[in-house]
């Protein structure tokens, strides 16, 4: 049976996944590393690439991991009646897992073929794949704070099911204050909290991380009632004012000419600090403004198409990036402002023509979800 589908998440996933690819166009324009990516050490070139990878990057995009985290909190939690936790996790990672170790496989061999990297470097990815993502496929890291989300699912769900709506907000509470960590352990102290050489976790660390974006999801789904008016304008206001902060920060940081350690940097990018949060709030209502009966056949197609796309598209993002910046990122072929959207327009549509191909393909759904 062909399940209902929520019209504003289908607008949402294939925003989100754009943001990712927005996000990578950006990094090509302060990353030190030799891919083009943001490494351990970054330098921006000029005050062109300073401001707008801060507008692309920060401003617009950051919000994109966040949201495909209360996405998939809001469409999975609670728990279906009936449905036990073994059921949950077979169904949610025979869905994720497989795409997952085919493309780890790809990153770890695949770049061979146009001598991107050795056969040394293969082998390596190799041996250390049980532990972590292959060295040519940073992005997916995400997988894994994906896993631990779907993990305590089936232990939250009971709890937002009987949670009332002050209870929640108890916890958000909670959550709120924990954003802050980031920040005060770089300002003022990293052993915060009870934070030491033995003892890594904090005294909200049970209430931290993407947790928080789950309970944040169902709150939404189940508790504001808010009225269309004040759902926009709260939105619109978070999302500036989230977003502001969140571009400042990194212009703020960054000096032209200069190396400097990326997470000094990005020091207020981290997607569970405060800014971010409020950003991604802020987007979130304003994409729930969308009350169609149905959306553009297109969007639906390409919402079924975005686990395929976000876990491939470095295999287009480096190429075209490549040939736009030409080896200088200080003076691409396109103006700085231009060059990062089309590069992440390109790459999106390279990757939702691939994964539409490859889903006619019988058992298409262990390669792309």
């Amino acid at each position: 049976m062909q399940k209902e589908r929520i019209v504003f998440i289908d607008y949402l996933r294939v925003a989100a996944c754009f943001l990712v690819m927005l996000v990578h166009a950006s990094e090509n324009f302060y990353g030190a590393d030799a891919s083009g990516l943001a490494g351990n050490v970054s330098m921006l070139l000029n005050e062109q690439n300073r401001f707008w990878v801060a507008f692309y990057d920060g401003g617009i995009a950051r919000t994109c991991v966040p949201l495909f985290m209360v996405v998939s909190a809001f469409l999975l939690v609670p728990l279906r009646p009936g449905q036990t936790m073994g059921a949950f996790y077979r169904h949610r990672f025979l869905r994720i897992l497989p795409p997952m170790i085919a493309f780890m496989l790809i990153y770890t061999f695949l770049p061979l073929a146009w001598g991107a990297m050795t056969w040394e470097q293969s082998m390596n990815d190799l041996r250390t794949l049980p532990l972590n993502f292959p060295s040519m496929a940073g992005h997916l890291w995400f997988m894994y704070p994906l896993i631990s989300l779907y993990l305590i699912i089936p232990v939250v769900s009971p709890w937002l099911e009987r949670a009332s709506a002050k209870d929640e907000r108890l916890f958000l509470a909670f959550f709120g204050l924990s954003t802050l960590i980031p920040w005060l352990q770089r300002l003022v102290t990293p052993e915060l909290w009870g934070v030491c050489f033995w003892n890594r976790y904090d005294a909200l660390w049970y209430c931290s991380g993407y947790l928080g974006y789950l309970v944040l999801a169902h709150y939404i789904r189940v508790h504001l009632d808010w009225s269309r008016s004040k759902k926009l304008r709260v939105g619109a206001v978070c999302f500036l004012i989230g977003a502001a902060f969140t571009a400042w920060s990194f212009w703020y940081r960054g000096t032209p000419g200069q190396l400097i350690e990326t997470p000094l940097l990005e020091w207020s990018w981290e997607f569970c600090t405060p800014n971010v949060v409020l950003a991604t709030f802020g987007a979130f209502l304003l994409f729930t403004f969308i009350e169609q009966q149905q959306a553009p056949r297109w969007i639906t197609s390409i919402s079924k198409l975005t686990f395929g796309m976000y876990l491939m598209h470095l295999l287009y993002l480096a190429p075209i990036s490549g040939a736009l910046i030409a080896g200088d990122p200080a003076n691409p072929l396109l103006p700085v402002w231009l060059a990062i959207p089309v590069i992440a327009v390109l790459t999106f549509i390279c990757c939702a023509v691939t994964t539409k191909f490859l889903s006619f393909l019988p058992g298409s759904k262990w390669i792309i979800g």
